[in-house]
């Protein structure tokens, strides 16, 4: 394989997924870290990622608030529309962090009645721009590469509450794994939300389908709603009709 095309393999993953490790790199591409780490140089130095220790990050997940940066934006708005069906007032709702959840918030109508909890600051900052929305910031060491709060504090909190509905974006979504992270810390957290909610909806854009992380977050079979972007009737969804509400 051409440096160019793994380059290109490289970005594509890290838009996916958020945050890449050179170990995976490596395996998937069956090449040596050093190469993979040199690519990795290369692709931070002219701007397209961000270099950690270890592996990589999207810049659309770093720095949210720059719109250019966002990846499969317009896939993500579509997602939000429809996740903003399952809202209603009164309700009381759980949500996590992401580029998806960021879209969400800022969709939501000025209408809306109801209480969020969360564990991202960055969301949290969306939410409180709502005019009807109460917006409830779970504390705790804030994650780095995710911008989530996480810890044995952020999970007590999150065990003294019940919600109607916890929303969540996703790193990987299979028939057989339901759903995965790279993150054991993120997956400690996503966890414990499972567990505040009545119901819970995934978000996934169409590309991460079918994907497998490294650390199990749940079942299938634990999600009431899977939203993406393409149309409840798509081929790539009828498996996936089987198991949940797909919107």
């Amino acid at each position: 394989m051409l440096k160019e095309e793994r380059q290109a393999f490289i970005i594509k993953q890290i838009n996916l997924h958020n945050k890449v490790l050179s170990s995976d790199l490596s395996t998937q591409l069956n090449v040596s870290e050093d190469t993979i780490r040199r690519d990795l140089h290369e692709l931070a130095e002219s701007g397209k990622i961000l270099k950690v220790h270890g592996g990589a990050l999207s810049r659309s997940f770093h720095y949210p608030f720059q719109q250019s940066e966002v990846y499969a934006k317009d896939s993500k708005k579509e997602i939000a529309r429809k996740v903003i069906q399952l809202l209603h007032d009164d309700m009381f709702v759980l949500v996590g962090g992401g580029t998806t959840m960021i879209e969400v918030a800022r969709m939501l109508p000025d209408s809306l009645k109801c209480t969020f909890f969360t564990v991202s600051p960055l969301v949290a900052l969306e939410l409180a721009e709502r005019p009807n929305v109460d917006v409830i910031l779970i504390g705790g060491q804030l994650s780095k590469s995710s911008h989530i709060n996480y810890g044995a504090q952020v999970i007590n909190q999150l065990s003294e509450i019940r919600v109607d509905l916890c929303i969540l974006g996703t790193n990987g979504l299979s028939l057989a794994d339901g759903m995965t992270d790279s993150d054991w810390e993120v997956v400690q957290v996503k966890k414990a939300m499972l567990k505040s909610a009545r119901k819970t909806a995934v978000m996934s854009i169409a590309e991460k389908l079918d994907s497998i992380q490294n650390m199990k977050v749940c079942n299938l079979n634990a999600i009431h709603y899977l939203v993406t972007d393409l149309k409840p009737g798509s081929a790539a969804l009828k498996e996936y009709a089987k198991a949940v509400t797909v919107l």
